[in-house]
């Protein structure tokens, strides 16, 4: 009778049962699998959205930024201004992100307004003086020597990350890291001629050392957002993005349009667009399309250090570095010296190595999963 009235799965040999188990379990690895793929492909579609942002939104910024220079422009805080000033183009996509956050089952606790509001003007003074130093350095370099200088910034980040994001170093890492600084060291030794008018030593070295002290001051405030993603916002959502974005903006523009006015260059202005030498209207159009390309490397570049890491977003805008020199000669007939070209394959190099660093840690990654 105990035999006529046992379950069917308990009256299965052992050897059935071990596969009827097997079965069970191939069956949900398949599906944890299919799942994993599928969330690789869409990290891999947003990698790819946001490197492109990132790329383009630089190279039309700094190409444009040297323009609004060489055509009569000489407001060292407008050209700052405009960096960040672009940001309430973003409000028709954070009201969207928003209402689809609303919608969704996610419930954190969200930090205090107290908290926010000082991580918001810390990054937003940080990010105001960094983009002035910018624009310091963009007066005074050739775009490309300009953007090989930027190459610098690859360094510090990885200082501020083995710091604030327990950045891991490797031969490979380090390899890059030195072939990096080495580029942008390199190009202090050359004067130039920016656009048509020369500038001398020393408005050059001003010139190169404000552009390492804003690659150093990048490579900080993205360690500083990667660390207040992790350990402030805690989340990982579009709308976050572009919170850290507007409102860090809407902190260094007010700061900026302080400095403004109390340097007396916005009395200027008026004369400066009556001045430039591809009239009123293209005057406006630069420095409007400066500030939208400056917003769409910002949602690149924050969308990088959201789904990987600050080193990660700023190996990325590193890898932009051969086209802006390319475009500059092109465009504005920057001279492409041998010092330049072994800076730039410097740069290169540095870049490959950092990214097959990323490669083996996928590798590594992918073999230690079952």
């Amino acid at each position: 009778m105990n035999r006529l009235t046992c379950k069917t799965t308990d009256c299965l040999p052992a050897e059935d049962n071990k596969l009827d188990a097997e079965r069970q379990t191939n069956g949900s690895m398949g599906q944890s699998t299919t799942v994993r793929r599928q969330r690789t492909y869409k990290w891999w579609l947003l990698m790819t959205i946001y490197t492109f942002f990132l790329l383009a939104g630089q190279s039309v910024a700094t190409l444009l930024g040297r323009l609004y220079y060489d055509k009569g422009g000489n407001s060292k805080w407008l050209a700052t201004f405009v960096q960040v000033a672009g940001f309430p183009i973003l409000i028709p996509l954070y009201y969207l992100s928003s209402y689809k956050s609303a919608n969704s089952n996610i419930t954190t606790n969200p930090p205090s307004v107290l908290v926010l509001s000082g991580m918001y003007s810390g990054l937003g003074l940080l990010l105001a003086a960094d983009c002035l130093l910018y624009s310091v350095g963009l007066l005074y370099l050739p775009v490309s020597t300009y953007s090989l200088i930027c190459a610098s910034q690859l360094a510090f980040n990885a200082l501020f990350s083995f710091f604030l994001n327990s950045q891991k170093f490797t031969p490979f890492i380090i390899n890059s890291l030195v072939l990096l600084t080495i580029s942008s060291t390199l190009l202090i030794f050359q004067n130039e001629s920016t656009g048509s008018t020369q500038v001398s030593k020393g408005k050059y070295v001003i010139g190169f050392v404000c552009t390492v002290a804003a690659s150093a001051g990048y490579g900080l405030m993205l360690s500083l957002t990667q660390l207040c993603f992790q350990k402030i916002l805690k989340k990982e959502t579009f709308k976050v993005v572009l919170d850290m974005i507007i409102y860090q903006s809407l902190a260094a523009t007010l700061l900026i349009l302080v400095g403004l006015f109390a340097s007396g260059e916005w009395e200027s202005l008026g004369k400066e667009m009556e001045g430039f030498k591809l009239g009123k209207s293209l005057y406006v159009n630069v420095l409007v399309w400066i500030a939208v390309g400056w917003q769409v490397f910002s949602i690149g570049a924050v969308g990088l250090i959201l789904e990987a890491s600050s080193l990660f977003s700023n190996v990325i805008s590193t890898l932009g570095l051969p086209v802006v020199p390319v475009f500059a000669m092109v465009f504005f007939h920057d001279p492409m010296s041998g010092i330049k070209v072994i800076s730039m394959v410097l740069a290169v190099w540095g870049f490959v190595s950092y990214v097959y660093q990323h490669y083996l840690d996928e590798r590594k990654s992918e073999t230690g999963k079952v």
